[in-house]
């Protein structure tokens, strides 16, 4: 009897044990179940951690300047080989060294950054880019196709297209026209964007206008036949840009290429004047026109009028 209660009570007990091993097995669950949580809540912010100073080093690494000189002006080595590549080239239509010279020297001494504004795509574009390589170079051109392939094929090349409304015919009107005006629309100290004056460029982009240009190359549009729209309003842009800067350098660097042409001797002596033309060859027209104060109402110191005898076959 005694042995059958002992069995008895063994009866009883077994499933409360089980029950009590069930729920240790339950808390040991739930204790390794949080431990998990845990590692896992770890091991993801360590790896966040890790992560983003990497991506911000990725980030810096690739705001580096990849030419290897960073912010310094490039080696005179540097500038000479490209100079000399550049110019040794049967085709007529490429700047000899005597004018990619001069330009190359302004661009040297400018001030970094330097801010270098370009009438044209010509087989110099890619070279201007690079002798600029630390300032900001900036291109118009009249053919939007031609722009778009460039910019396309070349997407470090901050290229614009212009719509040109003026013809090489019509120099000596518009030229009138512009001294009528002096005083109004065609004054020499202005923002062009809110001009309607004729000769003036307002469709450019907007920032075009801000920026205080430290060199300005006239070296397009291109056409020498009597509806091509000429240089003038190129020239004309040119002049009152580098005389309405507001900071910066007050003095502006122009050149005008094809100065054989009588739209550039003409144009260049009425809205860059003589008293600035530093050096000229006949292929280049140098002038340094100096800020000017906002009522001026004379494009030159001697204003004088140039003479021409029509319009000649030459650019």
């Amino acid at each position: 009897m005694k042995n059958t209660n002992n069995n008895t009570k063994l009866i009883l007990l077994h499933p409360y044990i089980q029950k009590q091993g069930s729920s240790n097995r339950l808390w040991l669950l739930a204790f390794i179940s949080i431990l998990t949580i845990a590692f896992l809540v770890t091991l993801i912010y360590t790896r966040e951690s890790t992560i983003i100073p990497s991506a911000t080093s990725t980030v810096i690494a690739s705001t580096t300047p990849v030419s290897g000189f960073g912010s310094s002006p490039l080696p005179a080595t540097v500038i000479n080989t490209l100079l000399h590549y550049a110019s040794k080239s049967n085709d007529t239509f490429h700047m000899p060294h005597s004018d990619l010279k001069p330009i190359s020297d302004v661009l040297r001494k400018c001030s970094s950054p330097c801010n270098f504004l370009v009438f044209g795509l010509t087989h110099e574009t890619l070279l201007w880019k690079a002798l600029n390589h630390n300032g900001r170079t900036v291109f118009i051109d009249e053919n939007r196709y031609y722009a778009a392939y460039i910019e396309e094929k070349h997407p470090e090349v901050d290229v614009y297209d212009v719509q040109y409304t003026t013809k090489r015919s019509e120099m000596k009107e518009l030229i009138a026209s512009a001294k009528e005006q002096v005083a109004n629309e065609c004054k020499p100290v202005q923002n062009l964007l809110f001009s309607d004056c004729k000769l003036g460029l307002n469709d450019l982009p907007n920032h075009v206008y801000e920026v205080d240009w430290d060199v300005i190359l006239v070296d397009g549009p291109r056409g020498d036949w009597p509806e091509a729209p000429g240089r003038m309003s190129a020239i004309f842009t040119a002049g009152v840009l580098a005389r309405s800067k507001k900071g910066g350098n007050p003095k502006t660097h122009v050149f005008l290429h094809d100065f054989f042409g009588e739209v550039q001797k003409v144009c260049g002596d009425e809205f860059l004047c003589k008293e600035n033309l530093l050096e000229a060859s006949e292929t280049l027209g140098h002038y340094v026109l100096e800020r000017m104060d906002e009522s001026s109402v004379k494009y030159c110191k001697n204003q004088t009028s140039s003479g021409w005898s029509g319009v000649s076959s030459s650019t």
